[in-house]
């Protein structure tokens, strides 16, 4: 368990009572020792700290203090000798090295530190301005100890564990019309479906929402190959085929070669899973098995997802054995966010207005390579979101043989995927997934784990305005290093 200042008062008790700002501050001792303690400047060096180890990792030893906003020095006292952590800022001050750390409040600058005389480790962390709300800082230490006991863990586990007890897996025969597949997927409710190939015995792709986002774009074109009436009889296998010769890939020696299919077996690590999602830029594999050498015909079992393998991490309820779990997300600028005025590096984050065309949808998802993107006003507050999903709506009545891209709005193209009777209609918050800046990972990774929840939505409280966007993938890729 984690020790904390006893006595201290809470950090949002109001001002007006003369009650100081109290700043939690997680201090961490890794490298081990029978008997470890803290001692510090904000105990005026006289009241030794007892420090516990971390569960799970008993060379880890930390104690959570409230600390008032300002300049501090502190120690170690590990097995009878004073120590002091090289890896964090330190200083020689009388009594010898001694750490330091500056935890600023409203208007205050570190005045007291002098980087000519702290030793070679960053402060940035530390040194982020801090309001009255309690914040919960993380440590490089922190980061590393929950990295590893993730990794560990899905590690540990394997794919088979992603099965569910009962449901079931849609997959395609290659040979379809593209028109029925788009059908099919539409009145099953899915966004992806694998491919199966009866003359090689094999699942070859997956058929998804991209694939009709790009045949929608290629109808479209003028002097395009591919007609309306062509959709009746144009196969998915030969829509794929075309595809590949749209879209070549060069290998290190000049030839062709075409996109692989990815899929895992049941007994690969869930580690092995996710860091294929996250390498090949997809929102599922396929979980197949084969009981043939020569591994012809195989069965598939599951469509793998990070939501899914997010609600088999038990342990994301466990803030003692992942500290940085308490921690809010803008500590980390997890996901996309909206530059801040000055700043000229990072990913724009991409936004449209309603009134905008679906054909400009497309080219953003497309260019900007995402698999959503927030439907703003003028102001920049969240009205609603499209995502690449969203296009199998198209397939309720036809919709797609009576529309022009470039002709039909946003606003236009999400009231054809609402049912007549549905209580919600556009600018509602249903589909609108939301999180706050200050909002914990261990809450964004909860929202998350529901089912059909790929992304949230970063807003301002109140405004609705958009901060940023942070998705499944995002947080995996935190999380794995």
């Amino acid at each position: 368990m984690l020790g904390s200042g006893s006595g201290a008062a809470p950090a949002h008790q109001s001002s007006r009572l003369s009650v100081p700002v109290l700043i939690p501050y997680r201090f961490v001792w890794p490298y081990g020792g029978r008997s470890v303690f803290l001692s510090g400047s904000f105990t005026r060096w006289l009241e030794p700290i007892p420090m516990a180890p971390m569960e799970g990792c008993p060379t880890v030893f930390q104690v959570v203090w409230n600390l008032t906003p300002g300049y501090h020095q502190y120690k170690f006292f590990v097995d009878g000798q004073w120590r002091h952590n090289e890896h964090q800022p330190f200083v020689n001050a009388n009594g010898g090295t001694v750490n330091t750390i500056f935890l600023a409040g409203e208007d205050m600058v570190p005045t007291s530190f002098s980087p000519e005389t702290s030793g070679g480790s960053n402060m940035d962390v530390d040194m982020i301005p801090t309001n009255v709300e309690t914040v919960l800082r993380f440590s490089q230490a922190d980061l590393d100890i929950s990295r590893h006991r993730i990794s560990m863990f899905l590690s540990r586990h394997t794919a088979y564990e992603l099965l569910p007890e009962s449901g079931k897996v849609i997959a395609l025969d290659n040979r379809l019309p593209v028109k029925q597949a788009f059908h099919i997927l539409h009145e099953q409710g899915v966004p992806v479906a694998p491919l199966w190939d009866f003359e090689k015995g094999q699942f070859v792709g997956v058929l998804s929402a991209m694939d009709f986002i790009l045949i929608l774009r290629e109808l479209g074109n003028h002097g395009s190959n591919l007609t309306e009436e062509e959709l009746e009889t144009h196969t998915v296998a030969a829509w794929k085929e075309g595809k590949i010769n749209l879209n070549r890939q060069l290998d290190g020696n000049g030839r062709y070669y075409p996109p692989h299919l990815v899929s895992a077996g049941p007994y690969d690590s869930l580690k092995e899973v996710a860091l294929k999602i996250l390498q090949n830029k997809v929102a599922t594999v396929p979980i197949v098995h084969s009981t043939s050498q020569d591994g012809l015909f195989p069965q598939l079992l599951h469509l793998a997802s990070l939501c899914g393998i997010l609600k088999c991490m038990h342990f994301r309820h466990s803030s003692s054995s992942l500290p940085i779990l308490q921690c809010p997300i803008s500590e980390f600028r997890l996901g996309t966010w909206v530059p801040n005025i000055g700043e000229s590096n990072g990913r724009p984050l991409a936004m449209l207005r309603p009134n905008s065309s679906l054909a400009d949808v497309f080219s953003l998802l497309i260019q900007a390579d995402v698999s959503s993107i927030p439907i703003v006003d003028g102001n920049d507050s969240l009205l609603d979101i499209y995502s690449r999903s969203d296009i199998t709506a198209l397939a309720r009545d036809k919709a797609y043989t009576q529309i022009h891209l470039d002709e039909l709005s946003i606003h236009q193209a999400l009231l054809l995927g609402q049912d007549a009777n549905s209580p919600y209609g556009f600018l509602s918050g249903q589909r609108c997934q939301m999180c706050l800046r200050s909002d914990s990972l261990h809450k964004v990774m909860e929202r998350l784990a529901n089912p059909g929840v790929r992304r949230l939505v970063i807003v301002e409280a109140g405004s609705k305005r958009v901060e940023g966007i942070i998705s499944l993938s995002d947080v995996f890729r935190f999380l794995l290093g």
